[in-house]
């Protein structure tokens, strides 16, 4: 069986399917350039609640380099903008190969979300999985001054 990485066409060179093994993929491309995207909330004035559950986020301990497995939920009721759920995605995927606690983590995607999307009110809640017998859940809250 041929390993992925290496082609079975004999005229390929090994220096060539290595390097196209070493090339960024289109999904690795679009969580590079994934940012924060709203848009118009189309009900401004009525307060609702937006609940988005996120349960395959990634990072890596800062201290050990091991990964760190969480459910992240967001709750927020929208002001003037919502965030778009592709965008959500691909910049909380931004996450897997950076070294970050699951503090900072969970405060630094409060801080992110709210610059984007100024809501009245969001919590956010990193539900990590249990390594080495410790679950930690993290919450924060932010609530907008009026």
């Amino acid at each position: 069986m041929n390993h992925p990485s290496v082609q079975s066409n004999p005229s390929v060179g090994v220096e060539e399917s290595v390097e196209s093994s070493l090339e960024m993929k289109y999904g690795e491309r679009y969580i590079a350039e994934g940012q924060l995207i709203t848009f118009p909330n189309p009900r401004v004035g009525r307060r609702y609640t937006i609940q988005i559950t996120l349960p395959e986020f990634t990072c890596k301990c800062p201290f050990s380099g091991y990964p760190d497995f969480a459910t992240i939920a967001i709750n927020y009721v929208p002001n003037e903008r919502v965030v778009e759920l592709k965008a959500i995605k691909l910049y909380i995927n931004s996450y897997r190969d950076r070294y970050i606690s699951h503090e900072e983590s969970v405060n630094q995607i409060l801080d992110d979300f709210v610059a984007a999307c100024d809501p009245l009110e969001v919590t956010i809640k990193g539900d990590f999985a249990p390594r080495g017998n410790v679950h930690t859940v993290i919450e924060v809250h932010h609530q907008k001054q009026c």
